[in-house]
Formats: C-alpha cells, sequence, structure tokens
C-alpha cells in the first residue's frame, strides 16, 4: 500500500485513482454526500486505510479510509478523526470501520 506525508496527498491520489465520492458518518451507516445514498456496513468494503498526525500537535489525528461499494458502483473517501466516534454511531459499523486498521 503506498504511503502519504499529508491527507491531502493522499485524498488527491485515491480521486485520481477512481475514489471520487465523499462519504460521511451517520448513526449506523456512512452516506454519500453527492447522490445521498446510505450504505449499511454490509454494503461497502474499506480498501484501504491511512492515518495522519497534526504538524503542531501529535493528538490531532486523521484517519482517511478509501470506500468502495460494488452493490452501488460507487468508490469514495471517507476522513474521521482517528479513534474519536459520536456516541451515537452503531457498534456494527464502529466494528466494520476497525476491522482492517
Amino acid at each position: 500500500m503506498k504511503t502519504y506525508e499529508t491527507l491531502s496527498e493522499a485524498v488527491n491520489d485515491l480521486v485520481q485513482r477512481g475514489y471520487g465520492y465523499n462519504f460521511n458518518m451517520k448513526r449506523d451507516c456512512i452516506w454519500c454526500l453527492e447522490n445521498g445514498i446510505d450504505l449499511q456496513p454490509e454494503e461497502f468494503e474499506i480498501d484501504e486505510i491511512h492515518r495522519f498526525e497534526g504538524m503542531t500537535d501529535p493528538g490531532d489525528e486523521n484517519i482517511l479510509f478509501a470506500i468502495s461499494s460494488a452493490q452501488y458502483n460507487l468508490k469514495g473517501t471517507l476522513v474521521n478523526a482517528f479513534g474519536v466516534y459520536a456516541d451515537t454511531t452503531s457498534a456494527e459499523l464502529i466494528a466494520k470501520l476497525n476491522k482492517r486498521r
């Protein structure tokens, strides 16, 4: 797997490789911003995971997921704070996102 110096470098490369959609977390799924599709944990795969520490604060960490869904023919990215999930996020979704770490 390729390594990146910065989050923006990784996102740009993934977009060039076809991961053009933006995903956001909801309580029990991820949501595709561009087309409004909700993906349940069984409807997507995590293809790559990349972690980044903040330049000035090592505690400021982000995680980038490269996600694909064969069912919906989607490939995109999800950026989230590493290790920090909303209290309302389902255990199933957290387990899916933690699975490949």
